[in-house]
């Protein structure tokens, strides 16, 4: 039997727009262990002065993340700044009504912030508008942000910090729009709070980019509602909107969960065009970009997270959302990932939901054990390192594939990140198919002389597959194999199920 074939097209002329680096950023909140346990170990044998741990800073490192949203999530609703900075012997222990657990504060504001410079990654700060409102929003950016010479800046200078943090992106609230928040808001109330907190933070800081929050999902009875009332109040205020999305292997089938990219996708365009809805109401000349702020796989743990917060409340760090993710997810992580470069033109920031621990690509033992790699680790990091350029559409032509959930979809996603200064272009692509391998050419017809540098691969015949800290059966490797090539067209093949990364250059580039 003839092995199936698709095609992808790429020209130097089908861009979609620059990537911004700040799509590969990610999320820490104070949820379970991320910090405490997490990043944060004192007198682990890796921990450094400040009690961070440098084994996990390390592979944060080599995922080169751009900037880290803090400090929450469904945490910053009933969050008070104040506790987290200054003396920690100062310092009050605080209930988390949102994950009932216990808040030491230990790490707050200025620690995180610090840490995260040390990291190379900007912070994404969030103010908390389920609880408090204005003044605190104000407060928080002045002690951030303002050199010296006000209450909130000298009390930063006072605890030990000279130099402004020098935040630049700002959230405006967390999923305000759920039953679950903190201090959660209609419609009106929201666009009214968050339209006088824009204005008076722009007040304080002109600098400043902020987020509009948006639907917790695409699922909630009020999307898109949400996003077209919020943004008649504050529009002119705001430059982005918050999108947030989880999926989750539904009924077994593994073969319909490979197609939630294209529930993505559908999300993005709904929400571009809302976006737009309301700019053309106002007349206004600038358009809202977008920030999905969190995405990623989310289901293993969810029945042990409602166990332990309702047999066990009001404990410290307790290990909560602690996902262990398997072959299948990474597929899935993939193609969210090449949906995401898909729309950089609009999505110029994005946050895998979260960072270690907690739904993450990084893990630790508990009570500082060893940290290992998740096998959603790979495709983000693969993107993040060679993901950075110009944006190509490609155009297509791939085999269907019925799902149960899905009707039919392309057996193959793809999409290419041309860097220019390195005479590269790569391309990311997923055979979405769980029985068939596919025969894919690509066809440079614009990239004469390119030649195919290598062929990474992520492929398992086991979609369960996972790793942990004893065993990595998920892991990259190189396709030995040399592409069929004929006058810039590659023939590669594609194994079912399986991510790849393809990197083409001009051999005399470096």
């Amino acid at each position: 039997m003839a092995a199936k074939q698709a095609k992808i097209v790429l020209d130097r002329a089908y861009r979609i727009a620059e990537v911004d680096d700040r799509i590969y950023g990610s999320f820490i909140e104070h949820l379970g262990r991320a910090v405490y346990d997490g990043i944060y170990c004192p007198g682990h044998k890796n921990a450094d002065r400040d009690g961070f741990r440098k084994d996990v800073a390390d592979l944060i490192r080599e995922l080169k993340v751009p900037i880290i949203r803090y400090p929450g999530g469904n945490f910053v609703s009933g969050f008070h700044w104040e506790d987290s900075v200054g003396p920690k012997e100062k310092r009050p222990r605080r209930t988390d009504l949102a994950w009932k657990s216990i808040e030491t504060n230990e790490v707050g504001l200025d620690e995180f912030v610090p840490w995260a410079e040390k990291l190379g990654s900007e912070t994404m700060m969030a103010v908390n508008l389920g609880t408090e409102g204005i003044s605190e929003a104000c407060h928080i950016l002045e002690y951030c942000n303002l050199d010296s010479g006000t209450e909130y800046s000298n009390m930063r200078i006072r605890n030990g910090r000279k130099n402004p943090y020098h935040i630049k992106t700002w959230c405006l609230g967390n999923e305000m729009d759920g039953p679950w928040q903190i201090g959660r808001k209609t419609m009106d109330e929201y666009g009214r709070i968050a339209e006088e907190t824009a204005k008076a933070m722009k007040l304080t800081d002109p600098s400043i980019e902020l987020v509009s929050c948006g639907s917790s999902g695409g699922t909630m009875p009020t999307f898109p509602d949400w996003e077209a009332v919020t943004l008649e109040h504050d529009y002119d205020y705001v430059d982005y909107v918050s999108l947030h999305s989880y999926f989750a292997l539904e009924n077994g089938d593994s073969g319909d969960f490979l197609a939630c990219s294209d529930d993505m996708d559908r999300f993005i365009r709904s929400v571009i065009s809302t976006c737009d809805y309301v700019k053309a109401k106002k007349r206004g000349r600038k358009n809202i970009n977008l920030s999905f702020d969190e995405w990623n796989v989310w289901y293993h743990s969810r029945k042990q997270d409602a166990d332990i917060m309702e047999k066990h409340p009001w404990q410290v760090a307790p290990p909560l959302l602690e996902d262990i993710y398997t072959f299948e997810d990474a597929l899935v992580c993939g193609l969210l990932m090449i949906t995401l470069l898909k729309h950089c033109d609009r999505v110029k920031m994005a946050c895998l939901a979260q960072l270690v621990n907690v739904i993450a690509p990084i893990m630790t033992e508990q009570n500082g054990g060893a940290v290992w790699k998740q096998t959603i680790f790979y495709p983000f990091l693969y993107s993040s390192v060679y993901g950075r350029g110009t944006a190509l559409l490609p155009v297509v032509t791939s085999p269907a594939v019925p799902t149960s959930g899905h009707g039919e979809i392309t057996a193959v996603e793809a999409v290419a990140v041309m860097n220019e200064r390195e005479k590269e272009l790569n391309v990311f692509a997923v055979n979405r198919s769980i029985n068939d391998d596919i025969t894919l050419t690509v066809d440079l017809r614009d990239f004469e002389g390119y030649a195919l540098l290598e062929h990474v691969v992520l492929e398992n015949d086991d979609l369960k597959a996972v790793n942990g800290p004893d065993q990595e059966r998920v892991v990259p490797k190189k396709r030995k194999e040399k592409a069929e090539s004929d006058h810039g067209q590659f023939r590669v093949k594609l194994r079912r199920a399986s991510w790849n990364m393809l990197r083409f250059r001009l051999p005399d580039a470096r």
